[in-house]
């Protein structure tokens, strides 16, 4: 029983992470040979801040300033597993519950949802930490919803602060 329950569980898995990876545009797959580390759900916001246009002076736009999330291990949000923010450098960075962090730069973007942020391929800069998160390679930032700024902004905006609620998915890969 326990072994076909394991066996189960074992083509269940497989099958999700294929299916994940032929959902995933081209432009944003990790290599081949690259394997599925953890998988987080993202619930937070992206903060953008009011600026002058620095191509057009008379227009004021929405910059992007942080995100700020919590990672948790299901869809529905429930058990908080981490969060997501910037680091010192401004990289994006990820950070578990047993003490490991990662950031990324970002290597690619596909925008599938012309009214949510982009999905990301981005390059693991850095790993610290004995845990879940210090092998990394590669990061997905998949099956946005939400977090786009407004496309324009105005002069009563200029330093105010909009935060833009968003959830996600990321995906985090180490080498076979």
């Amino acid at each position: 029983m326990i072994r076909s329950l394991f066996s189960f569980v074992i083509v269940f898995h497989t099958g999700v992470v294929i299916g994940q990876n032929n959902n995933i545009p081209s432009s944003i797959r990790v290599p081949s040979n690259s394997r599925l580390l953890w998988h987080a759900y993202a619930k937070g916001v992206q903060i953008y801040v009011g600026t002058q246009d620095p191509n057009d002076s008379t227009h004021f736009i929405w910059t992007f300033k942080e995100p700020r999330a919590d990672l948790y291990a299901d869809s529905s949000c429930r058990q908080r597993i981490g969060k997501h923010y910037l680091d010192a450098d401004k990289n994006p960075a990820w950070e578990t519950g047993d003490g490991s962090k990662v950031s990324g730069i970002k290597v690619q973007a596909n925008a599938p949802d012309s009214m949510a942020i982009p999905w990301l391929l981005l390059q693991a800069k850095a790993g610290t930490g004995k845990g879940t998160l210090q092998p990394t390679v590669f990061i997905q930032r998949v099956h946005t919803d939400g977090g786009k700024a407004p496309a324009a902004s105005s002069q009563q905006n200029k330093g105010q602060l909009l935060e833009v609620p968003y959830t996600a998915e990321y995906l985090f890969y180490g080498e076979n």
